[in-house]
């Protein structure tokens, strides 16, 4: 969130009562906020308000955190998991030119010819609200 974005508390409160984040313990409550999750990724980065992009980052991290207490991680390749997150969020390759410095090491790093350094894991764990450690 940037500093000339003013998050509406009554708008944040409407949205969280909605949703009911609770610490996840079963499936049922895993796959009710999974799916509150995908709701509000499906309308696209940019559609989102600044109340829905702090509901999506708390409600991404309850469901993370289940993820990683009870299922195992695949072995999906770092390229494969940006691949994935880039789809789901519509974006192409030249929104992480950012990061990576040029469209060439972009697709370097989307193809697996480059691997994705740690400072680059950090700030696309930052920009997809996962852990860096899906890209190392």
């Amino acid at each position: 969130m940037t500093a000339n974005v003013k998050l509406n508390i009554r708008k944040y409160r409407k949205l969280v009562s909605k949703a009911l984040p609770v610490i996840i313990e079963s499936d049922e409550e895993y796959e009710r906020l999974r799916d509150e999750v995908w709701e509000l990724i499906s309308k696209g980065e940019k559609n989102l308000t600044v109340e829905e992009d702090m509901l999506l980052g708390l409600l991404s991290k309850l469901v993370d955190d289940y993820e990683n207490r009870t299922m195992p991680v695949p072995d999906v390749p770092p390229n494969r998991i940006l691949k994935h997150l880039m789809e789901v969020r519509e974006l192409k390759q030249s929104a992480l030119v950012p990061i990576f410095g040029t469209s060439g090491r972009v697709s370097e790093i989307l193809s697996g010819k480059r691997e994705i350094s740690k400072i680059q894991a950090k700030a696309l764990a930052k920009q997809f609200n996962v852990s860096a450690e899906l890209f190392i």
